[in-house]
């Protein structure tokens, strides 16, 4: 299937026009470095939306939707918020924020509860299953000298939507360089060719799927409209780590892995997944609270065949289903517990704050 890279040359003043075929604040022209631009805006154009026809202004602290530099805090909009304003953020994953998935992994469900999944070394399991979407993970992992478990990573994302395919990759590397690129990016089985360096964008032209670096290297943010927005870093397992936790990591793999964050929008009630059955409104986590590990099971339940495949036993993935047949629209709103908090009262997503 054809894709299309679109070269996006656009000035400020372009930002809301582009904008509007997003009403989630998808991707703008890059502000020039050097300058202070005005501040940018977005109108809201989702018929469905709480601000739907009103022109949001980005606020003074964090002016554009794409800021020049990796580290500064971009302008987040989110339509069916009830106050109609935008909000600053991170671009990159906030491991303590909902929707993360870090480490060995750490997960912060949709209920803001934090929680481990182990999983097993190089096998696939489903991290959310709805009818329109599935997100899958490969783990890798090592079993250190006298332990009873391996320690896992997940090294790669695989989604279907639709008719599509999107995968996401960290490459093996024996040693970590920074400044050396990783991601191994896929749409529908073809390389994904974006660009170098931070804001580089490449989007598919028959999804509206949209890739763009929010780093020099080693990190993207992941959108498909109106479904979810995916923030994504490669990162290795540190000296520090390594001395911490006694993880024994050889000296030829520096155990490369990702860290990942979700933001959903329209999930329905029936969402399954390791991740995903934590964003259903009756949902009551059976981890244990207050230990220094709470663990998560369901190896078996969500265990696919593949990063590609939605054969668990409890996904419910089937694109050909007329839209709501697979159970109502859950609606997520921010409660404001966390930088990204969620609950299951009314709006349209999970937004991260700050």
């Amino acid at each position: 299937m054809q894709v299309t890279l679109l070269i996006f040359v656009l000035i400020v003043g372009q930002a809301a026009t582009l904008a509007t075929a997003n009403p989630y604040g998808g991707p703008s022209a890059p502000p020039q470095v050097g300058k202070t631009p005005p501040p940018q805006s977005i109108v809201c154009n989702d018929p469905r939306s709480r601000c739907n026809g009103q022109n949001i202004m980005c606020p003074q602290q964090c002016p554009s939707l794409r800021p020049a530099y990796p580290k500064e805090k971009a302008c987040y909009v989110d339509c069916s918020s009830p106050t109609c304003e935008a909000t600053c953020k991170n671009r990159t994953v906030n491991c303590y924020g909902v929707g993360s998935a870090c480490g060995d992994p750490r997960f912060v469900g949709g209920d803001g509860i934090v929680f481990y999944f182990h999983g097993r070394t190089n096998q696939f399991f489903s991290l959310v299953s709805d009818q329109n979407l599935q997100i899958n993970a490969r783990f890798i992992g090592r079993r250190p000298e006298g332990r009873n478990r391996d320690n896992t990573w997940i090294q790669s994302l695989g989604l279907m939507f639709g008719r599509h395919t999107f995968t996401l990759a960290a490459m093996k590397a024996a040693k970590w360089d920074a400044a050396v690129d990783l991601l191994q990016i896929t749409y529908d089985g073809e390389a994904v060719p974006i660009g170098d360096g931070h804001l580089a964008i490449w989007a598919a032209a028959d999804s509206g799927l949209v890739v763009e670096r929010t780093a020099h290297c080693n990190s993207v943010a992941v959108t498909i409209p109106r479904t979810v927005e995916i923030s994504v870093s490669v990162v290795p397992i540190t000296e520090e780590d390594d001395r911490i936790h006694n993880y024994q990591i050889p000296d030829d793999d520096c155990f490369a892995h990702l860290e990942v964050q979700f933001l959903f929008f329209d999930l329905s009630e029936r969402v399954e997944g390791v991740l995903g059955q934590t964003y259903r409104p009756e949902f009551v986590s059976p981890v244990k609270r207050g230990v220094e590990m709470p663990i998560m099971g369901g190896e078996s339940k969500y265990r696919t065949s593949s990063l590609l495949s939605a054969d668990c036993s409890y996904c419910i993935f089937s694109p050909e289903l007329p839209k709501g047949m697979a159970g109502g629209a859950m609606r997520l709103e921010p409660t404001g517990v966390m930088e990204c908090t969620s609950s299951m009262s009314n709006g349209r997503g999970v937004v991260c704050r700050r």
